[in-house]
């Protein structure tokens, strides 16, 4: 997409409109470059050119409506022919100066420096800037006879007519191919500033205010359960506990039912509670960066014309919030342990290295698989070791000065004490995984219309900027954890089943698994052209990371609001 920008032959003269330009023939095609030619076509490789910063936007018809596309395929095949689209009608939609001597002019990152402060010194004339550019690719047959002695750029003798649905340059083997193009400036009313609208107009609105909606019922729904909890169960057993006097109380203490029976048990420590700490403390950082970066992104701080502005705003918010990761994962190991804060040194060189030493594996890896097949997507190898110097230099300290906060910062104290010998759980009607599988089909309920959006970005190189509606999707998702889990955590203690930590964490955490089928069933319905078994790896190897990351993300909201829950829970409940 453009992230390596080499020089192409194309030139334009500014405002100069010109036809039939030949380019350049290649030499017969071999039979091995006859075959890459015809293999690329299957698979849509698409062709991305930038003038001035701005990406060639292709228009097709569909119906009755235009579809927009960055960049242009290389060519199509019809009826088991191959066909290559060697003619290329550039359309350049110009501005003129509002005044003729324009003393500077703001530009996006490199543009700044084509726009010349004026047109010519001491003319009249005003400049012109480029607010719009668009491709139409041909398949044009050229004559042989008119090429012989043509140089680069010179005039191709007979006009050239492109045609939109018409083809008829057909690859074949042993033959060359000739390319043309021709280059139109067309003045149009779109002003310097608004000129990256065209890439950012919003296509399916209503889509987008479906799938909230569709959260929000969700939310209301699930909402009613969490209101009953507390209204009814809980208020009424209070109360009805508070009002018995003494002897009637120690009588009841006798004939507990549900979730009061394990008041000495709820606080006892999970299993593995140093990698539940951690998971809490990167999911922390990870929900951190997400929230921040898509603020920044929907107030537009983030404009595509900045290439790579995303990722790099993405990577400085997760080091600096390595402060919260380590803060997070250190209190909650002391609240676990009752204030003993021994091991917090251990604790947070564990949250620096847990997540990015697995999310560094898995890059790693599928560079080698790059580099293996010559691909120019590799990872360069001086990236790697900026990326390692970030983590080790800047975010490993930050996590443990976020620690050290941590160790110091008072512990959350229990509201009841937990017995030595650990109360029997009784067997459960329903295996209580079915139930935390089951849990996290509500948050990809809310999630799955926008998940469609970001995967075409991703994968088919749309341009993905509704980031408002981002931003509303994330904060309902984190709404539906929070509340999908707290009342899987209910239903548990009250059949007397008191490991809760674990089951809070996957409830909601379970929705990456419905995510990762959901990538799979894109990836065999949706990316049919992907071809051969490293593309296939390398999509599955970053869909499995970006799984583990909204795991951990959404199954420390759900751990968080349980953990409030039962701590508020068993702080009302007056116990012996």
């Amino acid at each position: 997409m453009g992230d390596r920008i080499e020089n192409s032959p194309y030139k334009f003269k500014m405002y100069t409109n010109e036809t039939e330009i030949f380019l350049c023939q290649t030499k017969a095609l071999s039979s091995d470059e006859y075959k890459l030619l015809t293999n690329r076509i299957d698979e849509i490789y698409q062709v991305n050119v930038i003038l001035d910063n701005l990406p060639a936007i292709r228009y097709t018809k569909r119906d009755s409506y235009y579809v927009r596309w960055t960049g242009y395929p290389i060519g199509i095949k019809v009826e088991n022919a191959y066909y290559v689209f060697n003619h290329l009608k550039f359309t350049v939609l110009v501005h003129k100066y509002e005044e003729t001597n324009v003393a500077s002019v703001m530009g996006t990152r490199d543009a700044a420096e084509v726009i010349p402060s004026a047109a010519n010194p001491g003319s009249s004339d005003p400049g012109y800037m480029v607010v719009g550019f668009e491709v139409t690719p041909c398949s044009v047959r050229h004559n042989s006879d008119s090429l012989k002695g043509l140089k680069m750029y010179g005039k191709y003798p007979s006009k050239i007519t492109c045609e939109d649905n018409t083809v008829y340059m057909a690859i074949k083997e042993n033959e060359p191919v000739a390319f043309s193009y021709e280059v139109a400036f067309v003045e149009s009313d779109i002003k310097w500033p608004s000129r990256w609208d065209a890439y950012l107009k919003m296509e399916g609105a209503k889509v987008h205010w479906f799938s909230i909606l569709n959260s929000l019922m969700v939310i209301t729904f699930l909402a009613g359960i969490v209101l009953v909890i507390f209204l009814r169960t809980v208020r009424r057993d209070l109360t009805h506990y508070e009002e018995l006097d003494k002897e009637a109380q120690a009588q009841m203490n006798e004939e507990l039912s549900g979730w009061k029976l394990v008041v000495a048990d709820v606080f006892r420590a999970p299993s593995n509670p140093g990698l539940l700490c951690v998971m809490v403390g990167n999911g922390v950082q990870i929900l951190g960066m997400a929230v921040v970066t898509i603020m920044f992104a929907a107030l537009g701080f983030m404009s595509p014309a900045s290439r790579g502005t995303l990722v790099t705003g993405m990577l400085i918010f997760y080091m600096i919030l390595g402060i919260l990761a380590g803060y997070v994962a250190v209190r909650m190991w002391r609240t676990i342990f009752c204030g003993d804060h021994r091991g917090w040194v251990s604790v947070s060189w564990k949250v620096a290295c847990f997540f990015p030493g697995i999310a560094f594996l898995i890059l790693f890896t599928l560079n080698f698989l790059l580099w293996g097949s010559h691909s120019t997507g590799a990872i360069p190898l001086s990236l790697f070791v900026i990326l390692i110097l970030l983590w080790f230099c800047i975010s490993v300290p930050l996590t443990f000065v976020g620690g050290y906060f941590g160790a110091k910062a008072p512990h959350i104290e229990y509201p009841v004490r937990t017995n030595q010998i650990p109360r029997e759980i009784p067997p459960q009607k329903y295996p209580s995984w079915l139930l935390v599988l089951g849990a996290g089909t509500l948050p990809f309920g809310t999630l799955f219309i926008e998940l469609f959006f970001i995967m075409s970005s991703i994968w088919m190189g749309r341009v993905y900027y509704v980031f408002g509606f981002l931003f509303v999707v994330l904060i309902l998702l984190v709404v539906v954890c929070a509340e999908v889990s707290l009342v899987l955590t209910y239903m548990h203690l009250c059949v007397e089943d008191w490991k809760w930590w674990w089951k809070s964490f996957f409830a909601s955490g379970s929705v990456a698994l419905y995510i990762f089928l959901y990538s799979i069933n894109y990836l065999i319905f949706d990316l049919k052209s992907l071809s051969g078994p490293v593309s296939a790896t390398l999509y599955l190897g970053y869909s499995f990371l970006m799984v583990l990351t909204i795991m951990l993300a959404t199954g420390t909201v759900g751990f968080l609001s349980s953990f409030w829950f039962v701590h508020y829970l068993f702080s009302s409940v007056k116990l012996d």
